[in-house]
């Protein structure tokens, strides 16, 4: 080739086409790091695989978690249920009922004396029961044989002298006395003496009687009174 062909314009030299190619390698990393980075940027917006489908997930499912949890019936359990207010009547104290004979014990203490053919004694009733009680009054009292409910001679006399003092509350095991006068059976000469062996004793208003053994010498004839019986008191 001569110096005039390497000369003309548009006639590539052997000697300058080689370095045509160091351009196109250069256009060409320079696409393909522009698809690399173009690349990059798609990835960056697509959902990642595991965690980023795990976390789509779970929005939904505490959602609903929650509105499950503030269902009418969760939030009936968990609120606070106000105080229903009160219908009922205020409670009231009973009184305790009347003593009966059955709620008692009794006893006799003689040891008070006497003069002019008496003998004074106190005629003890203690309540036995679990409830209390009220005695209130004079009781009835007869003598009687062992065994029976057949008053010999007549009842007891009420001393009007020894009245009531109101009624007596009988808690268990407290008791309360009234006292009883005997006049010995020699004092009246139509006696017809019988002798008695317990002492028959009504409480107040009561209808059933307890008996206490206490040999005494009673008057079978009506018209004389041997007994003398004062109101319970303390």
């Amino acid at each position: 080739m001569t110096s005039a062909q390497n000369d003309l314009p548009g006639t590539a030299s052997p000697r300058h086409a080689k370095p045509a190619k160091p351009a196109f390698r250069h256009r060409s990393a320079a696409l393909l790091g522009l698809v690399a980075v173009l690349g990059l940027a798609v990835a960056g917006c697509a959902p990642t695989g595991g965690s980023g489908t795990a976390t789509t997930a779970a929005g939904p499912a505490t959602a609903s978690s929650a509105t499950a949890g503030n269902t009418p019936s969760s939030m009936a359990s968990t609120a606070p249920t106000p105080a229903a207010p009160s219908s009922a009547a205020p409670a009231t104290t009973m009184a305790p009922a009347l003593c009966k004979a059955a709620d008692l014990k009794g006893s006799l203490d003689d040891t008070g004396g006497g003069a002019a053919g008496h003998i004074y004694m106190k005629l003890i009733l203690t309540n036995k029961s679990s409830s209390a009680c009220i005695l209130d009054g004079y009781p009835g009292v007869s003598l009687v044989k062992a065994g029976t409910t057949q008053p010999i001679g007549a009842p007891a006399d009420r001393d009007t002298s020894r009245p009531s003092s109101g009624p007596i509350h009988l808690a268990p095991g407290q008791g309360a006395s009234a006292v009883l006068r005997y006049t010995q059976a020699d004092n009246y000469q139509d006696c017809q003496r019988v002798q008695a062996d317990d002492v028959m004793v009504y409480p107040p208003s009561a209808y059933d009687e307890l008996v206490i053994a206490h040999p005494l010498t009673a008057c079978s004839n009506a018209n004389d009174n041997l007994l003398l019986i004062g109101a319970f008191q303390p």
